[in-house]
């Protein structure tokens, strides 16, 4: 563990103090911090080369147009896509999950057909399809867990039908960290002809993901969540799935051809990218690929499996304590959510806070998971791979000033 976390001084951030203490940032799982070589991307392209893409056939509009179709490529081999044309950029994995639910789901959805998600679903991956299922008088069913924690793969499967529209399950829980048997989940989904949508927003920049290993119809996630900018999503689609489906946006850049009447649309991807994009926050997304590719992904695997044990061994000494995590802590990804009985979760933040260290409370945007595990909210660290047991013994630390403050 202590090797790998020699990328901690890349991180600038990571220097600095919060209320007058040296921050400890456990809170990756909302957004990880970026790399000197991230920042300087965005400064570069700012300074340097700013231009608007794909229009200008002069120097700086190609140089960009080459910088950002380079992103592509890069996230196309990242995930194991076929071909760059299956990776269309969007704002954020929630807009990714969104246009599939508009567009493949208003064609394809029929009344009485069913759609599946699971029970511990980030919001993002929850209400896209439950208005769908309303717009379309569709079923919304949900995988419960089993007893270890997991998803229940025989309750699933009694879930699946000739109804079955689609699949749309998580990779990775942001509550427990669970990783989901996703290719289980897959292979049962395309058995019964149902396609399938992974949320890969919490696994993908902890696990990687091969999407034709997989073999999933559409896999969503964020570059902020993997030391890239904010504002870049990524929608994979199977390239046959993506040219069945209609635009998402009209505009500039997603047609070849217009007149008065009609529009042409363009080929795949533009035509699910319309008007001016994110081009300095993808080009720097670049840059984020390449430092995870650096760091190693079964690297950053092993040391989400250290960390964790680490913290639960430390966390669970605390008395009355509950920890929200699989049995399996091999399937536990750098996620450890806790309460402390008789303390409100953002009372337990706010002391955090006061000793430095960034953890995030409430319902963490899968309010119905939280209240399926008896809960009212609670309060959530999220590591990665610049994260050290230093870093959790401060945690342990301000959990124990939790303590003596309400006298438990």
């Amino acid at each position: 563990m202590s090797s790998i976390n020699l990328f901690a001084k890349d991180f600038p951030i990571l220097r600095n103090k919060m209320n007058g203490k040296p921050l400890v940032y456990l809170d990756n799982a909302a957004t990880t911090q970026k790399p000197v070589a991230v920042i300087k991307a965005l400064e570069d392209f700012y300074k340097n080369y700013n231009a608007n893409i794909h229009r200008g056939i002069y120097e700086y509009s190609l140089r960009g147009t080459d910088a950002y179709e380079n992103t592509r490529q890069l996230v196309a081999r990242f995930i194991n896509a076929r071909k760059t044309g299956e990776v269309i950029f969007t704002r954020n994995a929630t807009e990714s999950i969104n246009l599939v639910a508009y567009t493949w789901g208003e064609k394809f959805l029929k009344r009485g057909d069913n759609v599946i998600v699971s029970i511990l679903e980030h919001h993002s991956n929850l209400i896209p399809w439950q208005e769908l299922c309303k717009r379309k008088r569709a079923v919304l069913k949900f995988i419960p867990l089993n007893k270890s924690g997991n998803l229940d793969l025989k309750e699933y499967k009694k879930l699946l039908s000739k109804r079955t529209k689609i699949v749309a399950v998580s990779q990775m829980s942001n509550v427990t960290g669970v990783e989901t048997p996703i290719k289980e989940i897959v292979r049962l989904a395309k058995l019964a002809g149902a396609m399938t949508l992974v949320d890969g927003a919490q696994g993908v920049p902890h696990l990687g993901i091969d999407v034709q290993k997989l073999g999933c119809d559409f896999l969503a996630f964020s570059s902020h969540k993997m030391c890239g900018p904010t504002g870049v999503g990524v929608l994979y689609g199977r390239e046959e799935s993506l040219n069945a489906m209609p635009p998402f946006l009209f505009g500039g850049e997603m047609n070849k051809d217009v007149t008065l009447k009609k529009a042409v649309w363009n080929d795949l991807p533009w035509r699910f990218e319309a008007g001016t994009p994110n081009i300095a926050d993808v080009i720097a997304f670049a840059e984020a690929i390449k430092y995870l590719q650096k760091v190693g992904m079964n690297k950053i695997i092993e040391h989400d499996r250290k960390i964790i044990r680490y913290a639960v061994q430390k966390f669970r000494t605390l008395k009355r304590i509950k920890l929200y995590l699989p049995a399996d802590l091999d399937k536990a990804g750098g996620i450890l959510s806790f309460n402390i009985p008789g303390v409100h979760p953002h009372d337990v933040g706010s002391i955090f806070d006061r000793e430095g260290v960034a953890i995030r409370v409430g319902f963490l945007c899968a309010e119905p998971f939280i209240h399926s595990l008896g809960a009212a909210g609670v309060a959530r660290m999220s590591f990665y791979f610049y994260n050290t047991t230093a870093d959790i013994d401060k945690a342990f630390a301000a959990a124990k000033k939790v303590y003596k403050i309400f006298g438990i």
